[in-house]
C-alpha cells in the first residue's frame, strides 16, 4: 500500500493541493518505508479526504521503519505472492470448468 504525504503550504487555491516535503509511505505487513518524492500537485477533483497527522500518535504506532530498500524488497515478495496466488486461483477455477475474466478485459460499464 503506498501513501503520499506531505505539508500544505498556504494559499492552496481553488481546493487544488500543493504538497512539499512530500514522502512515499509503503506499508508491508507491520513495517513501512518512506521515499522522498519531493512536491506534488494535487488537482481539486482528485482529493477525497485530507487531514493532519498527530505525531504522537504517529510515534506510538507498532509498525517498525525499514530503509528503502528493505521495503521496497519486502512489496516485490509481496507481489509476487499475490500473483502466484492468483494464478493458482485461476488454475483452480478453470480445472473445474470455470472461467474468471482477467480485468483488464472487462469493459468499463
Amino acid at each position: 500500500m503506498e501513501t503520499p504525504m506531505g505539508l500544505e503550504p498556504d494559499g492552496a487555491a481553488m481546493a487544488n493541493l500543493v504538497l512539499h516535503q512530500t514522502v512515499e509511505r509503503i506499508h508491508v505487513g507491520k513495517k513501512y518505508g518512506d521515499i522522498p518524492r519531493g512536491i506534488f500537485v494535487v488537482r481539486g477533483e482528485n482529493v477525497v479526504l485530507l487531514g493532519e497527522i498527530d505525531l504522537e500518535k504517529e510515534s506510538d504506532t507498532p509498525l517498525q521503519q525499514v530503509s528503502i530498500e528493505e521495503i521496497l524488497e519486502e512489496q516485490r515478495v509481496e507481489q509476487q505472492a499475490k500473483q502466484e496466488s492468483e494464478k493458482l486461483k485461476v488454475q483452480a477455477l478453470k480445472e473445474r470448468g470455470l472461467c474468471v475474466p482477467r480485468a483488464d478485459t472487462l469493459d468499463e460499464y
